[in-house]
């Protein structure tokens, strides 16, 4: 996969895929590319309008590409599942879960989960398990990809806090949704591996990319000098979204990915690059650590994977 660009993306006509969070930043690219390589891509987004306005962009800037926008909100598991109901048509090869937020301050989801934990990891986690079926259906290629961050090292998964009610610290939290999004990767894999699927689920991370992902919990709170140096960051330091969603697609599409691969920069270029097979916390691959979290996903979402048992 060396000097592997979005050039050597195979050709990915007859296929579908959704894109979580694809109105922006690492999600907008990966739909894009997608759809410039022939797939149809459902644009799966929280915003109606910013979804329709990318939609367009992806248009002019991919002459035939074949989007459509379908409103998700991660956030309020009422929503995933009247996406997954609606879902439109009978394939899906690719479910690409993208979308999160980073470092917030203390929130909660609509169903009552700590934000970050709830969106990232848990709106995930139903998702996947509602199309899971569609997703067995679709034959050798099919693939769960869900986008991680490097910070996931900063922190592991409590069972006995998930929603760190004994006192949120941001970043911690934002580094246990990380750790979280592995270990479903983990434990979904060990599943399908089990059950003898063709289906593949692995995982990626961008390194540094320039995303208004750091910026947005300054702004929400009005924290311009905080904004700037997050600003700063991205413009000097940061790889551009177009070389940050290469993992992504890599892991997406790319033809030596096995079961519970995780992607991303190389280390040696400070999380710059073109996609590697990654290091990663050795707390992700526990098989207890995965049972333990996957049961209470389950409890908590009230989503229960009935395509395989573990």
């Amino acid at each position: 996969m060396k000097g592997w660009t979005a050039s050597d993306i195979p050709d990915q006509t007859g296929r579908t895929a959704v894109v979580t969070g694809a109105n922006s930043g690492l999600g907008y690219i990966t739909a894009r590319e997608l759809a410039r390589r022939g797939a149809h891509v459902v644009l799966a987004c929280r915003d109606d309008t910013r979804g329709a306005e990318a939609a367009q962009r992806i248009r002019a800037q991919a002459p035939g590409a074949d989007v459509r926008v379908a409103p998700l909100d991660l956030a309020d598991l009422t929503s995933v599942r009247a996406f997954a109901a609606e879902y439109p048509g009978d394939r899906l090869d690719l479910l690409i879960n993208n979308a999160g937020v980073m470092a917030l301050p203390h929130r909660r989801t609509a169903d009552g989960f700590e934000m970050q934990f709830g969106v990232n990891h848990l709106g995930h986690f139903a998702l996947t398990g509602l199309l899971l079926p569609k997703l067995l259906e679709a034959g050798p290629g099919a693939r769960v990809v869900t986008v991680s961050s490097f910070l996931h090292m900063l922190g592991t998964v409590d069972p006995r806090d998930l929603n760190m009610e004994r006192g949120y610290r941001r970043w911690a939290a934002y580094a246990r949704s990380k750790s979280a999004n592995l270990l479903f990767t983990h434990e979904l894999a060990r599943r399908l591996r089990t059950a003898g699927s063709r289906l593949v689920a692995a995982a990626a991370h961008p390194g540094y990319a320039s995303t208004n992902l750091p910026t947005a919990a300054a702004k929400m709170e009005g924290r311009r000098a905080l904004e700037r140096f997050m600003e700063i960051g991205n413009r000097f330091f940061a790889q551009s979204p177009d070389q940050g969603a290469l993992p992504t697609l890599y892991a997406a599409t790319g033809p030596d990915v096995r079961q519970d691969d995780f992607f991303g920069p190389p280390l040696q270029g400070l999380w710059r690059g073109s996609p590697v097979r990654s290091a990663r916390a050795k707390w992700t691959l526990s098989d207890r650590a995965g049972r333990g979290l996957w049961a209470a996903s389950e409890r908590l979402t009230g989503v229960r994977y009935e395509a395989f048992t573990s």
